[in-house]
């Protein structure tokens, strides 16, 4: 029986979690000290296809990290779990500047061949976007995908190691290499995977790595609302904030991307009462509904906003994933997935030599 140790309960490690535990000669235990995760104050939407970054390479992670859903959602409800965490509502684009609306337009239309689940498309006036969500304004046209889905990212995390049945320990930890594998809270395992996050410098830094991974807060709030949203589409303007929709008449409003915050967990009420104000213009109902919490996450980002996964260098056995940014729910599950299966010496779709773990982790 071979034993796995996977640090950090976020997006990623649930779900290498998840496949691992398919496996029947694996005994995968799982480490998360529960604090500050990005995935659980992520705001969740599922929209890689309008994004004119020029990173081929993160582009090609996050298209097909949106098209993995439909087999994550398979392989999920066949171990018997809901997967009331994911909804493909549409999402609506809103630019200050209308002409950009043709050009997302036409770049979507490009794309939708090797991305089929970007469904319908269409450029659509604020009379016919109101039917879909009732009492948005403040815009002439937006840009509509039917294909656009949200995530509850807690939620997820929760079905996923539900689903797994693995022995979850809510303890911060370190890593020590010996001889005969990795002792972890004086526990041996033969192979280790590292889905710290932001947090990856303080597991790594102790055994001699420099580390090219920084925090970035994120904050949104959560509202109820009388009606039910669930099949409302979110809402993506210009600028930092998103309406995010759920059934049960949940709406979120998020989130901020704070740098040389360090590892802060406090929740800034003036800033999220800011973004608030702001997307009043857009949705005057939000003034009137009730808010039922606030989150605040640490994301993790690199020097150049890219992600990596692989093996640690020069470290047999532990393989890392960090970087996501505010990209992690599209990216974090087929991440997860294909670090399963390179710990069983396997690929997927994705090339590691694309996403290079010894350009942000050195040997000191």
């Amino acid at each position: 029986m071979k034993k796995v140790a996977i640090v950090g309960a976020g997006i990623v490690g649930a779900t290498a979690a998840y496949y691992l535990s398919k496996e029947a000669d694996i005994e995968v235990t799982v480490f998360d000290f529960g604090h500050g995760q990005a995935t659980k104050a992520a705001a969740g939407i599922i929209s890689p296809w309008f994004s004119k970054r020029r990173n081929k390479a993160w582009y090609k992670m996050a298209r097909l990290g949106a098209d993995f859903y439909v087999d994550l959602l398979a392989d999920l409800e066949k171990s018997g779990q809901q997967v009331d965490f994911y909804q493909r509502s549409g999402v609506f684009l809103l630019k200050n500047d209308d002409s950009k609306l043709e050009e997302l337009y036409q770049l979507a239309l490009q794309r939708r061949d090797e991305s089929p689940l970007i469904g319908e498309l269409a450029i659509l006036d604020q009379a016919t976007a109101s039917n879909l969500f009732p009492g948005l304004e403040g815009f002439e046209r937006l840009l509509y995908a039917s294909g656009g889905a949200r995530v509850d990212g807690q939620l997820l995390v929760t079905r996923l190691l539900g689903a797994s049945q693995v022995k979850v320990i809510n303890k911060e930890v370190s890593l020590t290499p010996l001889s005969s594998g990795y002792q972890i809270d004086n526990q041996m395992f033969d192979q280790v995977i590292l889905s710290t996050g932001a947090w990856l410098g303080h597991i790594l830094e102790p055994l001699g790595y420099e580390v090219d991974v920084r925090p970035q807060k994120g904050q949104l709030r959560d509202y109820q609302v009388p009606q039910d949203m669930g099949a409302y589409p979110v809402v993506m303007p210009e600028g930092e904030w998103d309406l995010i929709p759920f059934p049960g008449g949940k709406l979120s409003l998020g989130a901020t991307h704070e740098n040389d915050m360090g590892f802060d967990l406090a929740v800034d009420e003036n800033l999220l009462q800011q973004m608030a104000e702001t997307a009043s213009s857009f949705y005057p109902s939000l003034k009137d509904a009730i808010i039922s919490g606030e989150r605040v996450g640490i994301r993790a980002y690199t020097s150049d906003f890219s992600p990596f996964f692989g093996q640690v260098p020069n470290l047999s056995g532990v393989f890392v994933a960090s970087g996501l940014g505010s990209s992690g729910l599209t990216t974090g599950p087929i991440i997860g997935y294909h670090l399963a299966q390179m710990l069983q010496g396997g690929s997927g779709v994705l090339d590691p030599a694309d996403y290079p773990t010894e350009r942000y982790i050195k040997e000191k």
